[in-house]
Order: structure tokens, then C-alpha cells, then sequence
């Protein structure tokens, strides 16, 4: 870790809370959802975005931009297993 902040863990009824700058929450891009999960000891805060999250936006720039044709040449030389037995 390179810089480090202390701040004091405040108590609210049964829950405790940790002041994070705003500097640190747009750095690291949290939104109004979390997740908090705990690892080796330690508390890790992460944005609890959808991991596919603007995947429908970026296939339709590919199609636009024609980026998403297949790569590999068309088989035509199938023979009588590739046409009858491969699922």
C-alpha cells in the first residue's frame, strides 16, 4: 500500500461505520452499492457492479464497426461425421 489513511470507526446503534474520502471513492469508482467481503484477515470493499455491465452497448459499437465477424474461415470441406455427428 502505498498511501495509507487512518480514520476512527464510528458506532451507530449496531452497526459501525468507516468514513472513506471522497478523493478515495472516485478513485477506485464505488457507486451507491458495495460488497464487503472479508479475506485473509482483512476487509476488501469493491463496487458491486454487474461484471457484464455495458456489454449490450459494446456489442453494438463492434456491429457497427464490423468488429464482430468470425475470424476463422468458413468450413466447407465438412465431411459426412462433421454433418451428421457433431453437436
Amino acid at each position: 500500500m502505498k498511501d495509507v489513511i487512518k480514520t476512527l470507526i464510528v458506532k451507530t446503534g449496531n452497526f459501525y461505520n468507516i468514513p472513506i474520502s471522497e478523493t478515495i471513492v472516485n478513485q477506485v469508482g464505488l457507486k451507491d452499492e458495495v460488497e464487503i467481503l472479508v479475506h485473509e484477515n482483512q476487509l476488501v470493499i469493491r463496487s458491486a457492479q454487474n461484471p457484464r455491465q455495458g456489454w449490450a452497448e459494446q456489442f453494438k459499437l463492434m456491429a457497427e464497426n464490423g468488429d464482430d465477424k468470425l475470424l476463422d474461415e468458413e468450413v466447407t470441406n465438412l465431411t459426412e461425421w462433421d454433418k451428421t455427428e457433431w453437436e
